[in-house]
């Protein structure tokens, strides 16, 4: 019976702490999400690529959101190999430090952290306080889970049950490698698996040495997580994850059996275990960034030939292979729906590329750049004609009535496609050339608020694709929310140029049509590529007949 209720104990204080971690993130991806793709695209030297990922990790208390995030961008052209390595390897390094953040002694904040945060995410309308509730929150719930898993260990730890597993892996350091890495891959959360085993050498459950072997397990079982994430991408994509596993793999087998075989773990015991443990995921980390920095330019080629994919260089959507429709299983309608959905994909490729000109449509010198991106526009059109077709040519017969829905929101998202690539092609085309013309500038607080709603919507071009792919709910959730947060900055865009017309700037008067339209024309393509969210959202029961449902105030629920 003990153990019975010690391991419902112990469940339930980790999955506790993996909602708290996953809430925390959530949290922060939510207010920050746009801003992501500026730090992590901006690094220019690999150091600077490294304290990007370090920073990036802490933030979002993961390494394995980061190296997600850099794969991301690697496959979309946008980050270099060794630059997205240096960004990972740092990231690793973030991540070790969120350890030692939340194993301080913070019981004490837990109540101040759920009164704050409980009233920011139901009194507060504005995103970003409803957001900061959350992270508060989930902050307050690491530190419950922890304090459970330590109310959880405690009535065994004097059994005879707990003293013999401790010391077997104590003696076995290979085993307890191989559960750290399992506990890491199943839990998908490093900085889970390591606060876990942090408490348990605070409470001496397990001895220093055993928490030693399975840190390094750990260390080992987060580099695959990104790489089972990741693979479903390109194969220029998941260079970088398995580059960090080869790296972080090698290099914690290597400290394993050094440390154990020519040397006593204990030695590293400079402080109490629970601090030397985290000393040691610190240090680990940190050597591994310093002696892999150097190489990660000298890694590309070795890790191109292990995993040949896609030449080497920025892969535009105009160089993208032809249609993805596969014609011949039109019989099969799970295959067709995903047939239809790699189309899709590269429709949404085909757009983005276009989007991605709007700088240089604005700062062009001469009409190049315009022509080139309406001839794009000829491919988005083609795309459509392509699924048009094959839609009709699916036999009604063979489809079940959720089938022959799925179709139609899939291909009511491809008409919104070719309407995003019309506002491209068409309005901020002929918005540019109006400014080209007129030799036009914009204010600098103006450009800087077309730059940041233009990133914006870089952004959830990626969140589209995401939702496209997976269906998944959460991220669906998430495209709207940042739909209605890219409005507000319309508005507030809006208001701040009247105020720049009635301060008589005269870049904003010479600018104003342009300036405005091009705002219109920002929220219009966000709007289209955002399509993709709703029949998911439906289908959930998410929405109401003209909005998400909000979460209900307690009032209402008592009332």
């Amino acid at each position: 019976m003990a153990i019975i209720s010690f391991v419902i104990s112990l469940a339930g204080a980790t999955m506790l702490l993996l909602f708290a971690v996953r809430m925390v993130r959530t949290g922060i991806e939510r207010s920050f999400g746009a801003s992501f793709q500026r730090m992590l695209t901006g690094s220019q030297s690999l150091i600077g690529a490294s304290v990007t990922g370090l920073s990036l990790a802490i933030v979002l208390q993961s390494s394995a959101a980061v190296a997600l995030l850099a794969a991301g961008f690697a496959s979309s052209g946008y980050l270099a190999f060794p630059t997205g390595l240096a960004i990972v390897l740092g990231g690793d390094l973030g991540s070790a430090l969120i350890i030692q953040i939340l194993s301080f002694k913070l019981d004490w904040l837990v109540p101040m952290l759920l009164a704050m945060g409980g009233w920011l995410f139901v009194k507060v309308e504005d995103k970003r306080g409803r957001q900061l509730g959350r992270i508060l929150m989930g902050v307050a719930f690491i530190l419950i889970s922890l304090q459970f898993l330590r109310e959880a260990v405690s009535p065994i730890r004097d059994s005879s049950f707990l003293p013999a597993l401790a010391d077997y892996l104590a003696r076995d350091f290979l085993t307890a490698f191989i559960v750290g890495a399992a506990l890491a891959f199943v839990m998908h959360s490093s900085v889970a698996a390591i606060l876990m085993c942090v408490t348990l050498v605070q409470i001496d459950a397990i001895p220093f040495a055993a928490a030693l072997s399975l840190l390094l397990g750990a260390n080992l079982g987060s580099a695959f997580i990104p790489i089972w994430l990741t693979r479903g991408m390109l194969t220029k994509a998941r260079r970088i994850p398995f580059a960090n596993l080869m790296l972080r793999g090698g290099w914690s087998l290597l400290v394993l059996l050094g440390i154990n075989l020519l040397a006593d773990p204990n030695h590293l015991l400079l402080v109490s275990p629970g601090q030397s443990l985290i000393y040691a995921h610190i240090g680990f980390n940190l050597s591994l960034l310093l002696l892999a920095l150097p190489i990660c330019g000298l890694l590309e080629r070795p890790i191109s030939i292990m995993f040949p994919g896609e030449a080497n260089g920025q892969v535009i959507a105009s160089e993208q292979p032809g249609s993805a429709l596969d014609h011949a299983a039109l019989d099969n309608p799970q295959q067709a729906i995903a047939s239809l959905k790699r189309e899709l994909l590269r429709m949404i490729g085909l757009v983005e590329h276009m989007f991605r000109t709007t700088p240089q449509l604005y700062e062009a010198s001469d009409n190049a750049v315009l022509r080139a991106t309406r001839a794009q526009d000829e491919k988005v059109n083609e795309a459509l004609s392509g699924i048009r077709s094959y839609v009709a040519s699916m036999p009604q017969d063979t489809y079940s009535k959720a089938d022959n829905k799925t179709v139609r929101g899939l291909m009511e998202f491809a008409i919104r496609l070719e309407a995003a690539g019309d506002v491209i092609a068409i309005k901020l085309t002929s918005v540019a050339k109006e400014k080209l013309d007129g030799q036009f500038r914009f204010s600098e607080e103006g450009w800087t608020e077309l730059v940041r709603m233009y990133d914006a919507v870089c952004a959830n071009f990626h969140l589209a694709s995401n939702v496209l792919v997976s269906d998944d709910l959460e991220s669906a959730r998430l495209l709207v929310e940042e739909k209605a947060d890219l409005k507000r900055t319309e508005r507030k865009s809006r208001k701040n140029h009247l105020a720049r017309l009635q301060h008589g700037r005269v870049e904003s008067f010479e600018t104003s049509d342009i300036h405005l339209e091009t705002l219109r024309a920002l929220r219009d393509i966000n709007n289209h590529i955002a399509a993709i969210a709703y029949p998911i959202l439906y289908r959930n029961g998410q929405l109401l007949e003209t909005r998400l449902i909000e979460d209900l105030d307690p009032q209402e629920v008592s009332s």
